[in-house]
């Protein structure tokens, strides 16, 4: 008998945008803590286990993003070791199947749109398929009108998604609300189940993928940081070996500068 495949989901955007909700509403059950807590660190992760009815497991990565379209030098170089914990994480489960890009019904912000760049374009090197999860849609007379609304404006900001899903992830409505609710758990297992298929293998960085990030990750740093700080990083809390630190370093500082 041939082993249970387990996909893996990394599920990301702004706090507020509902991505407990969304993972408590795909589980079934409530699995993932809702809070307001929007001190975490960039990149830091929660791991949930999920299993659909037919019998499909799923690794959700429950992940915190940029709370501010800018990031701090302190900020960044934390952002950096929590992307290669990630990354190996991940790697060591098969690699990444799928985003979820969760964002509330509403207009296109900076900091929505450089999630995107951090995950989609930086982190996964644009080589995951990344489906969009517009939330608190309840008072949509349909729900996905919102998408038919708002899809050029998307596309302006060039936020671009292989599917989509617009639901409502709140549990404790009542009335035809509640209806849209049963409705919204069964367009995002749709989705899921479109999107993160058997056949497809996982996204696990390729050579070169930890400079590529750090180097990309730079546009969104305020101020420059300095080398010795991202050698520090990588050898102490990544675990590298100093020499191939610096060598990380240097080529990042070379790309960066031609």
């Amino acid at each position: 008998m041939a082993p249970v495949l387990t996909r893996n989901i990394v599920v990301f955007g702004e706090t507020g945008a509902g991505k407990s909700s969304v993972i408590n509403l795909m589980a079934g059950e409530e699995i993932a803590h809702i809070s307001s807590d929007s001190h975490r660190c960039t990149l830091h992760w929660t791991e949930y286990p999920i299993t659909f009815e037919n019998g499909t497991r799923y690794k959700v990565f429950d992940t915190v993003g940029l709370e501010e379209p800018r990031l701090q030098t302190g900020d960044y170089l934390t952002a950096i070791s929590n992307a290669y914990g990630l990354i190996n994480t991940l790697k060591e489960r098969g690699g990444v199947n799928l985003l979820l890009f969760c964002i509330r019904g509403g207009r296109v912000t900076a900091t929505m749109h450089s999630n995107y760049r951090l995950f989609f374009e930086f982190l996964c090197e644009e080589k995951v398929p990344l489906a969009l999860v517009v939330t608190n849609l309840e008072r949509e007379a349909r729900m996905e009108d919102w998408y038919t609304r708002n899809m050029g404006h998307l596309e302006k900001h060039n936020i671009r998604s292989a599917g989509h899903a617009c639901i409502t992830a709140a549990n404790l409505l009542d009335g035809r609300h509640r209806d849209k609710f049963e409705e919204s758990r069964s367009i995002i297992r749709r989705v899921v189940e479109t999107h993160c298929n058997a056949s497809m293998e996982g996204w696990t960085g390729g050579q070169g993928w930890l400079a590529s990030f750090i180097g990309k990750l730079m546009e969104f740093v305020i101020g420059r940081p300095k080398k010795t700080d991202v050698v520090g990083v990588l050898n102490k809390r990544c675990g590298m070996t100093k020499e191939v630190a610096r060598q990380v370093a240097q080529h990042i500082k070379d790309e960066n500068q031609s």
